[in-house]
């Protein structure tokens, strides 16, 4: 069991690979697509968590980029999303409900979509 480990662990990832700050996986499509597989469990804030943070740390986008859903509504059982930074590639009537002032395109930025939707991370201080 524990050969079978180490061999997991030694197997590359692939390039694109990325694990978001909540601990999804995340990839890179192309300059401005970003999927999100899917994950039991996870809420719909919880994906647009990963795909700011890949945005964020790995496209070196700023804060203040804007990100929206690719993914049209309703998602089926058991596919991820995917999110895009590019408005015309956008999903119609599938972004979070927005309220207050500011564009309502169904866009958030890619610092809302981590400050907002990805829990702090907390060290574990027992050891």
């Amino acid at each position: 069991m524990r050969m079978l480990a180490i061999m997991l662990i030694a197997l590359p990832l692939p390039a694109f690979a990325f694990t978001a700050q909540n601990g999804m996986e995340v990839q890179q499509l192309n300059q401005t697509d970003i999927a999100v597989p899917f994950e039991s469990g996870r809420l719909t804030t919880e994906y647009w968590c990963a795909a700011g943070d890949l945005a964020n740390k790995r496209m070196q986008q700023p804060v203040s980029a804007r990100i929206w859903r690719a993914t049209p509504k309703p998602r089926g059982r058991g596919e991820g999303l995917t999110f895009t930074l590019d408005q015309t590639r956008k999903a119609e009537g599938a972004g979070l409900s927005e309220f207050g002032s500011g564009e309502h395109d169904g866009a958030i930025s890619v610092g809302q979509a981590v400050s907002a939707y990805c829990d702090p991370i907390i060290p574990d201080m027992r050891n």
